[in-house]
């Protein structure tokens, strides 16, 4: 069976007091719980590790350099977020996308160096809301999947998770319909390049306004095997209820 999973994306929310929510998170969720990921800043990476210890969570990064070292002021390389006990980073988020230019083959890049730091990535994709209206999200999707995936995909380093833009932060979810539409697709379109075998068993994440309220809904879609939460994740009483819900599916 394919692994559940309950990620959270901090983005640039949180300093080390906010770690405490760790451990709260850690007592509310159920015996059963899917794998829980916190990704927070990259200056809580160690001190989050080190408190998720005791804990079943792990940690991932939001970001990673394509480079394994080098003239990159401001930016963290997968050697250094590995060394802080990570083992996971986010690449490809609409965000960076977005505001920082990036473009498909720099996050195929950045899969691969995580991978080269035994980091599992986990890789965003998502059309925006001209593309929606438009009737373009699976060209979107299509194009951003065969860009943005390296060939030597595995369900043990990737993850992929689907976030359709025009829903992130906006309180807009897709229909449960639109919803599984997409997730069919991206699975049919990775046993095409990778094989059933290798498709059937990579988790695919839905990102976009899941809150507790809509959260056991969103897990009903057959090829929904968890979420890539926001804000919703900042505070253990809030992502809780999400947890819950992915291990009730």
């Amino acid at each position: 069976m394919r692994r559940k999973l309950a990620a959270g994306n901090w983005k640039m929310n949180g300093t080390a007091a906010d770690l405490a929510e760790l451990n709260v998170l850690a007592t509310l969720m159920p015996a059963d719980a899917p794998e829980v990921i916190i990704c927070p800043p990259a200056p809580l990476l160690y001190r989050a590790s080190t408190a998720a210890q005791a804990t079943p969570i792990s940690i991932g990064a939001q970001d990673c350099h394509m480079q394994a070292s080098g003239a990159f002021t401001g930016d963290i390389s997968a050697a250094m977020i590995a060394d802080t006990g990570a083992a996971y980073v986010i690449v490809g988020h609409s965000e960076r996308r977005e505001a920082h230019a990036e473009r498909d083959r720099d996050i195929r890049k950045k899969a691969k160096a995580a991978w080269a730091s035994n980091l599992t990535a986990i890789i965003c994709i998502g059309e925006t809301l001209e593309d929606h209206e438009a009737n373009n999200t699976l060209d979107i999707i299509a194009g951003q999947l065969a860009g943005s995936l390296p060939s030597a995909v595995t369900a043990e380093n990737t993850i992929i998770a689907y976030e359709p833009v025009w829903a992130i932060g906006t309180g807009k979810v897709p229909t449960l319909d639109q919803i599984a539409e997409v997730h069919d697709f991206i699975r049919s379109k990775l046993a095409i390049r990778y094989g059933a075998d290798i498709a059937d068993m990579i988790p695919l994440l839905y990102g976009g306004s899941v809150k507790p309220e809509n959260a056991a809904l969103i897990f009903e879609a057959e090829n929904v095997d968890g979420a890539l939460v926001g804000g919703a994740s900042l505070k253990a009483t809030d992502f809780a209820p999400i947890i819950s819900a992915l291990a009730q599916s």
